[in-house]
């Protein structure tokens, strides 16, 4: 597969370098940071309703707040772009921001 060169295709090939069948649902797991707990769980209820499994997590060495949430999804390139622009917009009002993906 012939990814873009940037961030998330250099990420997509390191999966399939892995031997991940992207063909298939994977769970992808977003990362959000955002600035309080509050702003946290105020996006995990908005991600929630558009279908993520979601945690709110403070870093232990930094104190930084992130809500992680996930998807079981055909990791396409145009898929996860879309899903970080989804939870981007999601997460503004709270004062957060897409900042990542990864998945095991």
């Amino acid at each position: 597969m012939d990814y873009p060169d940037d961030a998330d295709g250099d990420a997509l090939r390191r999966l399939v370098q892995a031997g991940m069948d992207l063909s298939r649902p994977i769970t992808v797991d977003f990362m959000v940071d955002v600035p309080t707990r509050a702003a946290g769980r105020a996006v995990a209820e908005a991600a929630e309703k558009a279908g993520y499994e979601t945690a709110v997590e403070q870093d232990d060495e930094d104190g930084a707040w992130t809500c992680y949430c996930s998807r079981n999804m055909i990791a396409s390139y145009a898929a996860v772009v879309a899903a970080q622009e989804e939870l981007t917009r999601l997460s503004e009002p709270h004062g957060g921001y897409c900042d990542g993906w990864g998945s095991m």
